[in-house]
């Protein structure tokens, strides 16, 4: 029966009209295309065809003096002033499923890792859908146990909540976001591997994701070198596939690094098709496009399942206030920051606790972890104020009985927050060493 369902499927997908264009202008990777302006519209696919007969798909971003504008997925090597733009009236649609798990695979759906074709679902989902209605949507349920002593303990992640991993360049997202791929608690993992170097795709999947990692996960990749069409699909199939697996009922990670490359995509996209720069150039369409895609991630409607989402920004110059890490940071429903400063120190993953901060706080934490989290929390902001004064010893030992205990706790507190990324740690076992060392040590 799938057979033959998948059979039914791509029979209904065969074009029966077709319609032509021609190029008249090329402006990198945009073409003004005559023809075809009354039957395109703003989304709509179409072919370029190459001087050689090689077909270039394209997307239609918008119009221009009676002009159709559309944006190639590939370099347009070829494609001259009157070559021939081709459409017709077959859709463009993805059937995402459980068949996908373990496999990688393009903005496009189509594998990459060289294991054959995948095992569609039964059902075409568009690559842009509405998130479920907010007055059908569930409540954020129960913990999420990330096997991350720094997260469960101080930024905790429950499912359906959205969080965000500010960071600037080489701080340990990609890392950190490995970690919780392969510890977290969760039915199917969906990764977007947004404008990464092709080099670190490789290591990514083998070294930090691992096999049963990548068993239970679809991993979707569009490196820094394709066209930016790709790099903002991407993302869109992301919680496509995600929100497939939801509907199954499944509770779904979907982890995608970064959206700061979705939204420099989504910039290449708008200044092409006319749109006027505002804030470091980035065009108004990105601030509409970024709650459009974060907001499909979180809980379900009844029956369905949720999208626990982690996704990270990258944020320009360790600026935390840059246009891009502002406007996400007002979307999500948490933020965790890695502080250069504290990865220069060898202390991974380098999250500051008292920068970082989980809008499910103090609810997800029963009373005594959340005295544990407050203490360790003052104790850590008590010593930070005053680490200048106690590195040239300008502080004296017992002039303040609350500076001693943060003097004492420091180094402790330091070595829980400090985890290899091949080392679990279960939430209970994370708050149980917690409080021995607060006891011991911080008057607990």
């Amino acid at each position: 029966m799938r057979v033959l369902s998948n059979l039914i499927a791509e029979i209904e997908r065969l074009p029966t009209r077709t319609w032509r264009g021609q190029v008249r202008t090329a402006t990198g990777m945009t073409l003004e295309v005559d023809g075809l302006q009354r039957v395109l519209a703003v989304g709509d696919k179409c072919h370029a065809v190459t001087r050689g007969g090689e077909r270039v798909l394209c997307e239609t971003i918008g119009f221009r003096n009676g002009r159709s504008l559309l944006m190639a997925f590939d370099t347009l090597d070829g494609v001259a002033e009157g070559c021939a733009t081709v459409t017709d009236d077959a859709a463009f649609t993805l059937r995402p499923g459980p068949g996908w798990l373990g496999r990688v695979v393009n903005a496009l759906g189509q594998p990459v890792d060289g294991l054959g074709p995948l095992r569609n679902g039964e059902h075409c989902r568009p690559l842009r859908a509405a998130p479920p209605p907010a007055c059908l949507r569930r409540r954020v349920g129960a913990k999420l146990d990330t096997g991350v002593r720094a997260l469960d303990a101080f930024v905790p992640v429950c499912r359906g909540q959205r969080m965000g991993v500010f960071a600037g360049s080489g701080v340990g997202k990609s890392t950190l976001l490995s970690m919780v791929a392969r510890y977290a608690e969760a039915d199917a993992i969906v990764i977007g591997l947004i404008g990464e170097r092709g080099r670190e795709v490789r290591e990514f999947l083998q070294d930090d994701l691992g096999a049963d990692g990548l068993a239970r996960s679809v991993v979707v990749v569009a490196t820094s070198d394709e066209p930016p069409l790709m790099r903002r699909q991407a993302a869109y199939l992301c919680m496509t596939v995600a929100e497939e697996l939801r509907d199954r009922g499944l509770h779904v990670l979907c982890l995608i690094d970064s959206v700061t490359r979705f939204a420099m995509a989504q910039r290449e996209i708008g200044l092409a098709g006319g749109e006027p720069p505002t804030t470091k150039s980035y065009p108004p369409s990105v601030f509409s496009e970024l709650p459009r895609l974060l907001e499909r991630a979180g809980p379900g409607s009844e029956g369905q399942g949720d999208i626990t989402g982690i996704f990270t920004v990258l944020v320009d110059g360790d600026d935390h206030d840059e246009p891009i890490a502002d406007a996400v940071r007002g979307i999500l429903d948490g933020h965790v920051v890695l502080d250069r400063r504290i990865a220069e120190l060898g202390r991974y993953p380098a999250i500051n606790v008292l920068r970082s901060v989980s809008r499910t706080l103090p609810g997800c934490h029963d009373p005594e972890q959340n005295r544990l989290v407050r203490q360790a929390r003052t104790l850590a902001a008590t010593y930070d104020n005053m680490r200048e004064l106690i590195r040239i010893g300008a502080y004296k030992r017992g002039s303040d009985a609350e500076v001693d205990a943060a003097a004492r706790v420091h180094p402790l507190l330091e070595d829980f927050l400090r985890q290899g990324k091949d080392d679990r740690t279960a939430s209970a076992d994370a708050f149980a060493r917690l409080g021995a060392l607060l006891t011991a040590h911080g008057g607990a």
